[in-house]
């Protein structure tokens, strides 16, 4: 059984993460998780029948000190880090994760991505790192980089909208949706990121279709392909409802990373798409 703490409790990924692990017999939940600042008087999060506590970053030493103890009382085991925080910490975590040699499944967009390879690559650790842990859109974004590789410039002429719908508190352009323009862009369309169509608005969500009780969680993405006469069109949709998907995924990350850690794979940080190779 492999220990597992989670990052950026009481978020509601983060938060259906830890429920699951709870009742996943691979995993053991560590009973000390990590939070962001300004959490005020909040001390711990419940999960299923326990309370977790939650450690914000000048607490982190004392988080240390519980890992290393549940390492000894594991036989050493490694406990692995289920990151969901801020787009802002992104950095600033994996540095930490590093540097005191936590294996970590980053979920959480954001960031300088080719920053957070290297942490990972000049470590002692391997890392699962994706802007997108839902499995058959990690398929998607394969076979459009296959495309990529195998026809470059097929889409020369086409200009392209891209629209991404995400629940109101994320405060950044998707990453999936930032990874699937980098492909597009060695397909012949040149694209600014900045020009992505970022919905938030719950109004907006709900014309569009979204159920209700998914505006808190979503993840609904077009990119229309357009020629400019209007004599093709291509469309490419993913659209997801809620957050179960992502928690899927993320568990296969958390099982192919114990994988890496009992193999002792050091200094690689690996895709998605890796973990969809091994199967």
């Amino acid at each position: 059984m492999r220990n597992v703490a989670v990052s950026g409790l009481p978020g509601k990924m983060a938060t259906l993460l830890a429920e699951t692990i709870e009742t996943d017999e691979r995993f053991q939940l560590l009973a000390l998780g990590l939070t962001g600042p300004d959490m005020g008087d909040l001390k711990s999060v419940q999960i299923g029948n326990r309370q977790i506590r939650i450690c914000p970053p000048d607490e982190r030493q004392e988080f240390l000190k519980y890992v290393l103890r549940t390492e000894e009382e594991e036989l050493y085991s490694p406990v692995l880090i289920a990151d969901f925080t801020h787009p802002n910490a992104v950095i600033e975590n994996a540095t930490f994760y590093a540097e005191h040699e936590l294996p970590f499944v980053m979920g959480t967009t954001g960031g300088d991505r080719a920053l957070l390879n290297q942490i990972v690559e000049q470590s002692r650790i391997s890392a699962v790192i994706a802007p997108n842990m839902a499995a058959q859109v990690v398929a998607l974004q394969a076979a459009i980089e296959y495309m990529a590789a195998t026809f470059p410039d097929a889409f020369s002429g086409f200009n392209m909208e891209v629209t991404e719908s995400h629940q109101q508190g994320k405060v950044d352009t998707s990453g999936t949706a930032k990874a699937l323009i980098t492909q597009f862009a060695k397909l012949g369309i040149p694209f600014d990121v900045n020009d992505v169509r970022m919905i938030r608005e719950p109004t907006r969500q709900t014309a569009m279709g979204i159920a209700k009780e998914h505006l808190g969680g979503h993840g609904w993405h077009k990119y229309r392909l357009t020629l400019p006469d209007g004599t093709m069109a291509f469309e490419f949709v993913h659209n997801i409802s809620g957050r179960s998907p992502y928690v899927t995924g993320t568990m296969k990350a958390l099982t192919f990373l114990a994988k890496q850690v009992e193999d002792q794979v050091r200094g690689k940080a690996f895709s998605m798409i890796d973990v969809l190779k091994a199967g």
